[in-house]
């Protein structure tokens, strides 16, 4: 049986989306508890798959990625399997949600210059048809929505 999530989970999660490099003991500070304690609740989190990993915070700006674009790409008649396995072997495509409506796709692409979409891009245009926005600014990336207890 899956563990349920109470409001202490709630706040491990929170606490570690904000900073997964924290010591656990400076989050049990905060929480109540002792590091060790947070270590095992971390552990029960991550087994039934709350918790699916850690990562970093990446400023792509800083690697040379200063325009970031989002497509969205509507497959043309027999080529969403083709279309989508375009977009998985891709790197320059950062994510890529299936959606509903007129397009099948919504991805977000990292480009060093504006230049580059058409290389990414030309190859897709037999296959799909694609409208892209260039992205001005981000108010926010990645955010959790409100956690709530479960169970």
């Amino acid at each position: 049986m899956s563990k349920s999530l109470d409001q202490t989970d709630c706040k491990i999660i929170a606490a570690l989306d904000s900073d997964s490099r924290r010591s656990l003991a400076d989050i049990g500070k905060d929480i109540g508890l002792s590091g060790p304690a947070i270590g095992e609740r971390v552990r029960q989190l991550r087994e039934p798959g709350y918790i699916e990993g850690f990562g970093a915070r990446v400023d792509l700006r800083r690697l040379g990625y200063t325009i970031q674009a989002v497509v969205r790409v509507k497959p043309r008649s027999g080529q969403l399997h083709i279309v989508e396995k375009m977009i998985l072997e891709q790197p320059w495509f950062m994510s890529c949600d299936r959606v509903t409506g007129d397009d099948c796709y919504v991805a977000r692409l990292a480009l060093t210059d504006v230049a580059e979409l058409d290389e990414i891009l030309l190859p897709f245009h037999d296959r799909a048809e694609t409208n892209t926005s260039i992205v001005k600014s981000s108010i926010f990336e990645n955010r959790l929505p409100p956690l709530q207890p479960l169970g």
